[in-house]
Formats: C-alpha cells, structure tokens, sequence
C-alpha cells in the first residue's frame, strides 16, 4: 500500500511552550492508482484503431487469353524517352525504321512534354466510337535511358499523374532508341 507522510515540521520553540504531540497523516493512495489503470484500461478499449492506408492499384483485368493482356491500339500509344540534361524525345504509335517519327519535348514552355500528351490524348479520345470507353484512353510508355536523372523520372510520373493518364508504364529502353538519344544528345547545342 502506498502511503504520502505529511506530517507538520513546523512548531513553536522558546521557553513554556509544550512540544505538541507529532501526529503522522496518513494519505492512502492504492485508490487513485486503481483509477488511474481504470481509466487507462477504459480509453485503450475505447479508441478506434486507425485504418490501414494503402494505395489504390488499378490492376488489369484477366482475359482467358495472355497475348490479349498487353495489346495496345498503336493509334494510342505514346513513348516517351528520357535522356541526358533535361532532354525528352517521344514518338507516336511504333518507331518508324527511319525515324521519322522521333521527336524532341521539354518539361516547359514551347513544344512541352505536358502539350503533347495532352494532344496525344484528345487525337486518340477524338478518333474512339465511345470517348468515355476506358479502352480507347491514351498508353504511355515511359523509358527512361541510363543517362537520365531521377528527378526527370519522378517529373514525367508527376505530368501523368497532372494529365490524369490513367494508363502508363514505366519499361526499359531497347537499344535502338537508346542510340538514338544518344545522336540526338550530340547534336544538340
């Protein structure tokens, strides 16, 4: 049992007084440490757990076919190229063997990577029979070479999440396209 000694150490001294009796009291503090659990054991029981927060996947669907899973409409695909200082090519639908087709962005002002996925996505909505048809949407194909940096990366994943594509992936670069880049990279100013 726990007990506060709370006695007086304060009495009077000088000739003719009488010493006072010391009397001890004696506080009795085992119920206030029943309280005390008592409450604790009370609000344990009673708050609410916090949810499990995750993020929201969007997974493809299973087809009884594999080589339907990863078909993409070429009319809808863009690809987009990352490479050294900041640069970023893209191309629509396959690479020409000419490379005709391959194009160079920034991240802003003129001729931004932002224009052209927003182009891209209103060609392909404007071509589609039912434009809310979640499988004519836009695919971007991202690729990132060896020589870009991790910020362009994340910038890129940034301009899907601000374009809201719903449909994007993040795969390695084949060697022609990295060739490319490479040229394209030299010849730049």
């Amino acid at each position: 049992m726990a007990e506060l000694d709370t006695s007086g150490g304060g009495h009077k001294k000088g000739p003719g007084v009488k010493k006072g009796k010391k009397l001890s009291t004696r506080v009795d503090l085992t119920p206030m440490v029943d309280l005390g659990f008592l409450l604790i054991t009370f609000f344990i029981f009673t708050t609410t757990m916090s949810q499990p927060t995750a993020m929201k996947l969007n997974l493809p669907d299973d087809k009884v076919k594999p080589e339907e899973q990863n078909k993409a409409k070429e009319s809808g695909a863009l690809t987009i190229l990352m490479g050294a200082d900041n640069h970023i090519y893209y191309y629509e639908g396959q690479l020409k063997p000419d490379a005709s087709n391959f194009k160079s962005a920034s991240y802003n002002g003129e001729n931004s990577i932002r224009d052209v996925i927003m182009n891209k996505k209103k060609s392909v909505r404007s071509m589609a029979q039912d434009p809310n048809d979640p499988e004519h949407d836009l695919v971007v194909v991202i690729k990132p070479s060896q020589y870009c940096t991790y910020k362009n990366v994340i910038d890129i994943l940034d301009e899907m999440s601000i374009n809201l594509v719903k449909k994007y992936a993040l795969v390695d670069i084949f060697d022609a396209e990295e060739q490319l880049i490479k040229i394209s990279d030299t010849q730049k100013p």
